[in-house]
This record gives C-alpha cells, structure tokens and sequence, in this order.
C-alpha cells in the first residue's frame, strides 16, 4: 500500500519506506506516557475472579480435603495470576501494537517479560509474595511444557524445557539489571531488544525496530509502576489486569 501510495506521489521505494518509518514512529512515539496507576479492578467488574465461599456440609467436607489450607489458597491465586498473564500475552493485539510476528518464539518471550512483571510485584511483599510467586513459576512451567508439545517438538521436549528455563533465567537477570537504580537508561531498552525483538539474540540494535523497541520499553517500564500502584490484595487475588492494548493509552 505504502508502494503504490509512493509511486503515486512519484517517490522512489526508498523514500517511500522512510516515510513509513516516519509515520510508524510518530505512531508509537505517542504511546504509553500517560500517568501510571493501579491495575486493580474494581470491586464492580465482571473480570474480578472471588475465592469461593460455602456452607454447611459442603464446606466441612471441602476442609477436611485440605481446601482451604494455605497451599490450596495460595495454588489458586496463583491459576488467576498467571491466566491475568496469559489474557495478555495470548491476544494478537500485543503483536499487532508493537509490530511484531506472533511466533513461538515472540510469544515466549512475551510470557516471560509479563511473568517478570509479576514476580518482581510478587516479590516487593516479602517472603510471602516470593511464596506465591513460586506457585505462579510451577503452573508458567506446565503450561509452557504444553505450549512446547503444541510447537511439535514432543521428542526432544525434556531438551526444550531446559533451554527455555536457562532463557526465562537469563531474562529476569537482564531486566532486573536494567531496573537498578545505577542501571542506565538504555539499559532496559537495550535488554529488550536482545531478548524479545531480536530473533537471533543479537546485541546490536536495528534502526527499523526503534520505534517498536522504544514503545515496548515505555509498555514495560509504565506496566512496572502500575504494578507497585496496585495493592497486595488485588496482587495476591489476581484481581488485576495488565493495561489494555486494544486502545492502548497515549
């Protein structure tokens, strides 16, 4: 469209590609610089997802097979927490904002970048948020060894799973790096690319994806702060939704 627009303004095909770039990073320049705030839903959304409550015998039979122990609590906020991510990570909205191939290899990597968001709020709470951000880690882990199956690579899924913990790792020390008060501002961007945009994990950025890899990095950095915005209880419920990307906020 861009070509046939360019060659109906009588501009050659290179100068027709540094108008789009033009007009992309226009587009993603003005994303994600509104005020940061909490993510919690409020006590009125259909989204919300209550602990259940019972009566009588059915909940003296559910006690007695331990369903309100801590554990079980704990294993069941961490099932909302980590479906808030994937609701997330899964829609093809993600993608399409930050210019992107949805691949098995771009989804990952955006499971990973929104588990980190998670842990790292998970974490701020002590020893109990770490808990449960454990719990969130195991359900990541069997959902991403289904994902893995569903890619076509059950022979060699053992393999796969150990490579895929070594990059989760790696990505979490990048991040968490990059987020230190001593860490440079590109850090962080820089990080990113590596990590998420760059398909063969090279160091060196490409001009055509600044616009993407700056717009994603604002995404993160704001999603960082609206996070510590959101009280631990909409935190530990996973009452709480990343910002929505269909109309993504300027």
């Amino acid at each position: 469209m861009c070509y046939r627009a360019g060659e109906f303004l009588g501009l050659p095909p290179l100068k027709c590609r540094q108008l789009l770039m033009l007009l992309l990073y226009r587009s993603l320049n003005k994303m994600f610089r509104s005020k940061p705030s909490s993510l919690a839903l409020p006590p009125e959304s259909p989204l919300r997802i209550e602990e259940p409550t019972y009566e009588g015998l059915r909940h003296f039979f559910l006690k007695m097979m331990l369903f309100y122990s801590k554990q079980s609590k704990s294993i069941r906020q961490a099932n909302v927490i980590y479906r808030r991510v994937v609701s997330q990570v899964d829609k093809p909205v993600i993608y399409d904002v930050f210019k992107m191939e949805k691949t098995f290899r771009t989804n990952f990597s955006m499971l990973v970048v929104h588990m980190w968001l998670c842990l790292r709020r998970l974490k701020a709470e002590g020893k109990e948020g770490i808990e449960l951000g454990q719990y969130v880690y195991e359900i990541y882990n069997h959902d991403l060894e289904t994902r893995v199956s569903k890619a076509g690579v059950n022979l060699l899924l053992s393999k796969w799973m150990r490579e895929l913990e070594k990059v989760f790792y790696g990505n979490i020390v990048a991040f968490d790096t990059a987020m230190l008060p001593e860490a440079k501002q590109d850090d962080l961007q820089n990080a990113i690319w590596k990590n998420v945009f760059a398909e063969d994990g090279s160091s060196k950025l490409d001009v055509s994806a600044l616009p993407a890899v700056l717009a994603f990095t604002r995404y993160v950095r704001r999603e960082c702060t609206c996070l510590s915005l959101t009280d631990k209880e909409a935190m530990f419920s996973g009452n709480f939704l990343f910002t929505p990307l269909d109309n993504p906020k300027p």
